[in-house]
């Protein structure tokens, strides 16, 4: 199973809603995505109500580490007001270094009626984690561990039941700035999905082609970096194709930008012959020379990464 990591940007949640009836309905026993809501916003609301509506799992989680949105409360309150009856998800809890695990029972046992079942991401090392965990399956039912490999240890897995066991990861090779992608053109993401089940696994995690860093301010970018998935066709490992932009001396003419950065992409695919359901948008915006705007490009990028790897699973 392949379980996206996202931050509930707008544009990462509008990826994921068009993505339901294409993508996400013919593989919903191969996916479910892991939300970690960043603002409070109708976007949220929508997304969440649409994977219930198309009884799609996800994970949504309650203590996010970044953003904007730290209630509690109000993060149950729009889990409460978009689920409606539907029991086809988790409670997401982070485990951090800073949490008090018995206060943290005591507010989700106030919430127990919208907890069908939790996912812990494992953000730390407890030398005591199996009685910690016991303590949260007292009340409640831990569906899965997510262990981020790079926060964790190499064995730190084997704490925990194996059918419960997701492996996450920061795979993206990312750069201080869009030019230097120039430089690589081409970087290697991933071999999980080959092997995640021979390590014990039941699910794979990444933060796609975004990376976990997060930042809530945009900018004007010096130059337009598109960052496309594919699979190497002999070894089927993932890998990155970097498409940026020439005129990077300053922060004018983005649109121009991207249509340098678009032009190598649509002569990439031209050649290859690679084509997913975010490549005719791309098409499209090459044909009418229409630049969408940045928030598109990750939308598109996000939407194209999820699209391979459940075709690889």
């Amino acid at each position: 199973m392949y379980q996206p990591y996202l931050r509930g940007k707008q544009f990462e949640l509008i990826g994921i809603r068009e993505l339901i009836s294409p993508v996400l309905l013919p593989n919903k026993a191969k996916i479910s995505p892991i939300i970690e809501p960043v603002k409070d916003s109708s976007t949220l609301k929508n997304s969440l109500q649409e994977l219930i509506k198309n009884d799609v799992n996800f994970t949504i989680i309650i203590n996010p580490q970044v953003g904007t949105f730290r209630s509690i409360d109000k993060i149950f309150a729009t889990i409460k007001n978009s689920v409606g009856e539907s029991k086809n998800y988790q409670v997401g809890v982070i485990f951090h270094n800073r949490i008090d695990h018995k206060e943290n029972i005591k507010v989700l046992q106030k919430y127990s009626k919208n907890i069908p079942a939790i996912a812990i991401i494992h953000n730390a090392i407890f030398d005591n984690i199996s009685e910690i965990v016991n303590s949260y399956q007292k009340y409640f039912s831990v569906k899965y561990n997510i262990i981020n490999l790079s926060a964790t240890s190499k064995r730190y897995h084997r704490n925990f039941e194996e059918h419960s066991l997701v492996e996450l990861d920061d795979y993206f090779n990312v750069q201080p700035r869009n030019s230097d992608y120039l430089k690589l053109e081409e970087s290697n993401f991933s071999e999980e999905h080959l092997f995640y089940k021979k390590d014990g696994f039941v699910g794979f995690s990444d933060y796609l082609t975004i990376g976990k860093e997060f930042s809530e301010t945009g900018f004007l970018p010096y130059a337009v970096a598109l960052h496309l998935s594919y699979a190497d066709k002999t070894t089927k490992r993932i890998k990155i194709k970097h498409f940026v932009s020439d005129s990077n001396d300053d922060t004018s003419d983005v649109a121009g930008k991207f249509a340098e950065a678009l032009n190598k992409l649509i002569v990439w695919c031209d050649k290859t012959s690679y084509n997913s359901i975010a490549i005719p948008i791309f098409r499209e915006y090459h044909k009418n020379g229409h630049f969408p705007g940045l928030g598109i490009l990750k939308k598109l990028s996000i939407m194209n990464h999820i699209d391979l790897v459940l075709n690889l699973i």
